[in-house]
């Protein structure tokens, strides 16, 4: 039995799947999320504040493909075997996060890998590494958060070893099928057990700041919006 064919933890997103991406792509925001989080008890699901878009414009919510790179000193006699093996295997629905142990030794993410994981049906990636050939990723249209830009190949440099197994990125845990979501203000992991939870919560937080706001604008002492709504 191949290893591609026992790895992934979901299926191809359904439907109902894209609808919800939708849902929060457009109503919800990471810095929502996180606050809804910390008060699920899980505070530690915002990856680093150095993760940035490579475009402005860039969001997505998926389910996390979870990716493990080393830092190499030689060159495999096959160097990119596991890296073929993980873009070949995505599922529609899927973001590729990618852990490099904090290593800025070479660029694991360019324009092939962006172009092949667009095709397969990825939602975007987070590399928490370097990537490079960002002007052709930009004209993709193909949203990617990275820790920095380099121009240098990973082969003889670093190595994908592993995916769809649990990881930590930038600084957060994520394991496969986790919900990512990512916008200007940065990257969150959103554990599975607790998604629909979360998107309850998260949607009532979102209308009480909406109301909060309209309040604001028309004069509104803060201390009594405060008082009335309970968000800040």
């Amino acid at each position: 039995m191949s290893s591609q064919s026992i790895r992934p933890t979901r299926g191809p997103a359904t439907e109902a799947d894209l609808r919800m991406f939708q849902q929060v792509e457009e109503q919800l925001y990471t810095a929502v999320i996180s606050d809804v989080l910390d008060e699920l008890g899980y505070r530690n699901q915002a990856l680093r504040e150095f993760l940035r878009p490579i475009t402005r414009e860039d969001r997505f919510a998926g389910w996390a493909r979870t990716v493990s790179c080393v830092d190499l000193y030689h060159i495999p006699e096959d160097p990119y075997a596991m890296e073929i093996e993980v873009l070949d295997s995505i599922l529609p629905g899927e973001v590729v996060v990618v852990s490099t142990a904090g290593s800025v030794q070479n660029a694991p993410w360019g324009e092939l890998l962006s172009t092949a994981a667009q095709v397969r049906g990825a939602r975007g990636a987070v590399i928490d590494g370097l990537v490079r050939d960002v002007r052709k990723i930009q004209s993709l249209n193909f949203p990617v958060f990275a820790r920095g830009i380099k121009p240098v190949d990973s082969k003889g440099r670093g190595a994908m070893i592993d995916y769809n197994k649990p990881i930590e990125c930038a600084g957060a845990r994520v394991s496969p099928g986790d919900l990512i979501v990512a916008d200007y203000d940065g990257v969150v992991a959103v554990p599975s057990e607790v998604l629909p939870r979360m998107i309850e919560l998260a949607s009532e937080k979102v209308a009480k700041e909406n109301d909060s706001r309209a309040e604001l604008k028309k004069g509104a002492y803060l201390k009594d919006v405060y008082a009335k709504y309970g968000v800040l």
